[in-house]
């Protein structure tokens, strides 16, 4: 896991600004994201699957979909993703395909509740550890204590209606 950089907080903050916006909406959900190059934002989302009836529309997906119609290109190298709860596989592997080059987030998968993850032992450092690139850093547990109040914590019992990946 690599070391966090100075303005990875202020990034992460915008991150969180977009859970508070997700939690908020009718159908969105409460994980926030935003993807940055050269200390500019270039892309912000929030889970929206629910909202469009789509499962793969995850903070991450969402953010990565502007990236690319911005930038008209699947080549995101240079871009750092903030994301204010671990990628689950999906986002982590979207990523991966990508090329971006650093994963920050602030909540990891201790931290909350296992349904928002997709897997009971895989997590996000392994698929980059395993994928045929190198390059992509991760930092995790930036600004973790905010991140973390947006979601249900281990050992809590969520609605059973909200338990979605259950």
């Amino acid at each position: 896991m690599a070391q966090a950089f100075p303005d990875d907080e202020c990034f992460m903050r915008l991150a969180i600004e977009e859970a508070r916006i997700g939690s908020v909406t009718p159908g969105a959900g409460e994980v926030g994201c935003v993807i940055v190059r050269d200390g500019l934002v270039l892309a912000r989302g929030h889970n929206e699957a629910e909202r469009t009836f789509d499962p793969t529309a995850h903070a991450e997906i969402v953010t990565l979909r502007k990236l690319g119609q911005l930038l008209r290109t699947t080549d995101y190298r240079g871009c750092t993703l903030y994301c204010t709860l671990q990628p689950c596989s999906m986002c982590t592997v979207a990523c991966v395909w990508g090329k971006i080059t650093r994963i920050v987030y602030g909540a990891s998968r201790d931290d909350v509740h296992s349904m928002y993850f997709d897997s009971k032992h895989l997590n996000a450092i392994d698929l980059v550890r395993d994928a045929f690139r190198e390059d992509i850093e991760i930092t995790g547990g930036v600004l973790a204590g905010e991140c973390v109040a947006f979601y249900y914590r281990p050992g809590e019992h969520p609605p059973r209606e909200e338990q979605v990946n259950i």
